[in-house]
């Protein structure tokens, strides 16, 4: 008998509560509608202002990708350098650090942060005007993102704006900011090796030019200087060591060039670009659509939390016994 009364009692309650839905039904429709109807309205009118003036504007993220080898040699230790602010940026420096945790500091320090800002001038294109400094930082951490995958070892770089062409300037300055530092850094010592070998490469060539040319003047003033001949005997034999050695030189260098280049070709650069940003042509937000679902389903359990509260309201007021109640704690 008690299992039955419970089934009935059940059953009237699904009744009750459907019987309260089905009374407000014009309310509850009418209050989704309402809500839906505003949120199509809302999103066309914001997509047709123009994006300054729009209260939901398109937005656009570009993104660069670059190849980061985890090489810990001496990373350690330079981010210790480069004081406490690295767990600020999300970085734990540990006797393993990797230059992909570098480049993630890097890209959130504020000297990269202020070079952005002189670089675009931020502050009066934001109309910054109390604290600039720090409310333009504020603003570009907002809206610059880095982050690191492990598993490919790519570190991208992104930026979000309604103008994609600013944000793709952007990108590829920090792009170039963060090989920049890389580089003066002095991570990849097979790039600094190479870099260094051709500028000595380059300075010995130009030295042997000008040897070369002096022997050359010599052997002309010879040839018209009888008198001077042993000096010039002298002299053309000294210019003839320093060529013999400078060429001597010249040949090692190179071949340490293009062994250093065969072993380059074979290992992975600590820093590599592998891709700039574009000027995209597809937003990356809003989703209108997906706004326009959520405020319609969101006037919906609205509604139906109101039709319930009204419905609560009536049944009180009905109650004599409530009334009652409500009176005396009023009287009282």
């Amino acid at each position: 008998m008690n299992e039955e009364n419970q089934k009935q009692d059940d059953e009237i309650s699904l009744i009750d509560l459907f019987a309260v839905l089905w009374r407000r039904r014009i309310m509850i429709i009418t209050i989704t509608m309402i809500a839906a109807v505003g949120a199509v309205v809302y999103s066309v009118i914001s997509l047709k202002l123009p994006p300054e003036k729009s209260f939901l504007p398109n937005r656009y993220t570009p993104m660069s990708l670059m190849l980061i080898d985890n090489k810990s040699g001496g990373i350690s230790s330079m981010l210790g350098n480069m004081g406490g602010l690295a767990s600020l940026a999300g970085v734990n420096i540990s006797a393993n650090a990797t230059s992909s945790e570098l480049a993630i500091y890097l890209a959130g320090t504020n000297s990269m942060l202020d070079s952005v800002v002189d670089e675009f001038d931020l502050i009066n294109l934001y109309k910054i005007e109390k604290y600039p400094r720090a409310e333009s930082r504020k603003i570009l951490r907002k809206k610059l993102q880095a982050s690191y995958d492990s598993k490919s070892g790519v570190l991208s770089i992104s930026f979000t704006d309604i103008d994609p062409v600013f944000a793709r300037e952007v990108v590829n300055y920090c792009t170039d900011y963060l090989g920049r530092r890389f580089d003066e850094l002095g991570l990849d010592k097979n790039k600094i090796e190479k870099e260094n070998l051709e500028i000595n490469i380059a300075n010995t060539f130009q030295e042997i030019e000008q040897l070369e040319n002096e022997a050359r003047k010599l052997e002309q003033t010879a040839s018209s200087s009888f008198g001077r001949l042993p000096t010039i005997t002298m002299d053309m034999n000294r210019i003839s060591l320093e060529l013999q050695a400078k060429r001597q030189v010249y040949t090692q260098l190179k071949v340490q060039y293009e062994l250093l280049k065969v072993t380059m070709a074979s290992e992975k650069p600590v820093f590599q670009i592998l891709e700039m940003a574009e000027v995209p042509d597809q937003k990356s937000g809003p989703t209108r659509g997906m706004l326009c679902i959520i405020v319609t389903f969101a006037a919906g359990f609205f509604a139906v939390f109101l039709a319930f509260v009204l419905n609560a309201i009536a049944n009180i007021k009905n109650d004599p016994e409530a009334m009652a109640k409500l009176r005396g704690n009023n009287e009282k």
